[in-house]
């Protein structure tokens, strides 16, 4: 279980705004900075990071909250998960880890470990003087991967027989850490074998940079090896095929500066591309894309996925698994086959870069490139090829067949094969969808993270600002306090809520200014109980505290509090000091608080006006009365502010 300490512990490890920035271009205003929000198309800059608390806030779809609540819409995460990720890369053990026996090593070991493992391959390949080592550098320099490649890429040999068990044992790395990491395996007489031997080795890392895992190359060719020609580490608690790529981490800064990213079978594919200038390329490590790759590589790569899928029968069948993620992601996914069959190492030893740059150019949008070879020589065929060609296309085209595109795909395939467009639309509806099962898990997780989630505070306003940045009039068209439906809310609570917001937003930036009105607080009638456990656990944090301790208070009360403070916008369209500021909020938020009070006495005198005693109904008479005077006071200030 992940405690509250672990929570504060990653909180204060993450830095939102360096987070933030490696996918969303930012400028600094101020303090704070200004983007383009990654959640929605726009082209005004309205996604807000405000450093000094640690939140972020968009005011075109209403998303906003603290490092988690980005993590989590990000990496399409739950709570708890997001915690995980960011401990990830922090390097943080969580109490967990610690307090788990079925866990394991601690993931930091498992990680030096096969950082060490890396080390003890690349010596081998680079200085040792067995056959098998001299087999690896020639193997790697066929290829045109010379000793300064091998050491910028980490590659290197792995010589089997026991020696790197040895060297990590040496190393301080027990066999309980050495089999989590799958660099060694369980042998005879309990003692352990070395996981990978006689095979050319490539390290994988993961986002960050830190090593987690191997794929091995075989060097002998006289027999068959066990594994196959390439073995890769199995499934970790640090590593899963599914949802990391090869060289990613090298890749992410090209894909972000090109909005493209370019995905082929090999390593030595992305090796070769990466050292032709074709940095943003990663890797499928034997497995077909997965929805993760695509989340992963949509992060940085805005514009389009292009797959180098090989020309044989294995290619066209990856292409096809892949079109199931067509309308699952903003990002289009083209598709590009090389001539006569070759990979991208074969065709740059005898291209220019710009010759394959050129076929890049040519890529075609992957449902057009699945029609094309799939439907390839059924133009004139019988009627049951026809036929059972369509009931293949009908299985491809199932997970997508609530698209509004339908229709078009539908009419493509029925003039293609000489049917008739309607009964192609029906059959494609009839099929029903075998959905791969990491993608059900990933869809259900979704599920589950959207039923515990609170309902968003979306954001629509029209805003017609003071010339010095004063008060401006919003309009949430979905606001509602806790439990209550938005169509019973009157436009005062509503607008209460809104001006309380801005008011908890100004407690958290500026709480010892706050602190000094607390008696006046006392006084306010609250619109959203929420929002006053908020006020009061800020309020009541130690002199001294920093805006982020501020915040994990209002948290202790309210889980959502994060996502309730990012969407203040008075402080940073306002040039008030933040003393008249917090004097204005305060008049803003008394003023709607005091109103609903007299609607409130106004209630009580017509529901009860034949049973209350008279001592009562005038002493309402006078509080309401003298409500009003305030209100008119408090009017005529707020008013005057510009």
């Amino acid at each position: 279980m992940i405690t509250d300490e672990d929570k504060e512990r990653v909180r204060n490890a993450s830095d939102l705004l360096q987070i933030v920035g490696e996918t969303v271009e930012l400028k600094q205003r101020g303090r704070d900075f200004w983007g383009c929000c990654p959640f929605h198309h726009e082209k005004s800059p309205s996604f807000h990071v405000i450093p000094a608390t640690g939140l972020w806030h968009c005011f075109g779809c209403g998303e906003g909250g603290d490092v988690f609540a980005y993590i989590m819409k990000r990496e399409s995460l739950d709570f708890p998960d997001s915690i995980r990720y960011l401990a990830e890369r922090a390097g943080i053990e969580l109490s967990e880890e610690r307090g788990s026996a079925r866990r394991g090593p601690k993931r930091n070991r498992i990680i030096e470990c096969l950082t060490e493992a890396e080390s003890f391959y690349s010596m081998q390949l680079l200085r040792g003087k067995s056959e098998g080592a001299a087999a690896g550098r020639a193997y790697l320099g066929g290829r045109g991967f010379g000793s300064a490649v091998c050491r910028k890429w980490g590659l290197g040999y792995a010589p089997g027989r026991g020696l790197l068990v040895s060297h990590l044992r040496g190393k301080g790395f027990t066999n309980q850490e050495m089999l989590a990491a799958n660099v060694a395996l369980d042998g005879r007489g309990n003692q352990l074998r070395d996981r990978f031997f006689e095979r050319v080795m490539f390290p994988i890392h993961d986002e960050i940079g830190r090593t987690i895992a191997f794929g091995g190359r075989v060097l002998s060719q006289g027999k068959p090896m066990q594994g196959g020609k390439y073995v890769n580490t199995s499934e970790t608690t640090v590593f899963s095929k599914k949802k990391h790529l090869f060289a990613f981490d090298r890749a992410k800064e090209a894909m972000a500066a090109t909005g493209e990213a370019i995905v082929c079978e090999g390593y030595t594919d992305v090796i070769a591309m990466h050292e032709a200038g074709f940095t943003n390329t990663v890797a499928t490590m034997g497995t077909a894309l997965t929805s993760d790759h695509v989340k992963l590589l949509e992060r940085f790569a805005k514009k389009r996925i292009v797959c180098m899928f090989d020309g044989d029968a294995a290619g066209q069948k990856a292409a096809e698994r892949a079109i199931q993620f067509v309308e699952k992601t903003k990002v289009e996914i083209v598709c590009v086959v090389l001539p006569d069959g070759q990979d991208p190492m074969e065709y740059l030893s005898s291209h220019d870069p710009d010759d394959l740059r050129a076929y890049l150019g040519k890529a075609v949008p992957l449902l057009e490139f699945v029609f094309t070879k799939r439907l390839e020589g059924y133009t004139n065929a019988s009627p049951g090829r026809r036929v059972a060609a369509l009931k293949e296309m009908a299985q491809l085209l199932a997970p997508i067949k609530k698209s509004v595109l339908l229709d078009d795909y539908a009419l493509q395939i029925a003039q293609t094969l000489s049917l008739d467009a309607s009964e192609v639309k029906r059959l494609i509806r009839a099929t029903p969808v075998s959905r791969d099962p990491q993608d059900a898990s990933a869809h259900a997780d979704v599920g589950r993270a959207s039923a515990g989630a609170p309902a968003r505070y979306g954001t629509s306003y029209d805003s017609s600002a003071h010339d010095d940045g004063g008060y401006e009039e919003y309009a949430y068209e979905d606001f509602a306090p806790a439990g209550a439906n938005a169509s019973m809310i009157s436009n005062d609570e509503r607008m209460q809520g809104i001006a309380e917001r801005e008011l908890l937003a100004m407690i958290a930036s500026h709480p010892e200014t706050m602190k000094r009105h607390s008696d006046r607080i006392a006084t306010f009638m609250w619109s959203d109980e929420r929002h006053e456990a908020m006020a009061w656990a800020m309020l009541a944090t130690p002199a001294g505290s920093s805006p982020r301790d501020v915040i994990a208070a209002a948290e202790s009360v309210v889980p959502d509090a994060a996502r309730i403070l990012s969407s203040g916008r008075l402080e940073f369209v306002s040039n008030m000091t933040a003393e008249r500021r917090a004097t204005f909020l305060l008049d803003v938020v008394e003023l709607w608080s005091m109103r609903r009070e007299v609607r409130t006495i106004r209630g009580r005198l017509r529901s009860s006006s034949a049973s209350m005693a008279d001592a009562d109904s005038q002493e309402l008479f006078r509080r309401a009365t003298e409500l009003q005077r305030r209100i008119n006071e408090l009017g005529i200030r707020v008013s005057s502010v510009s």
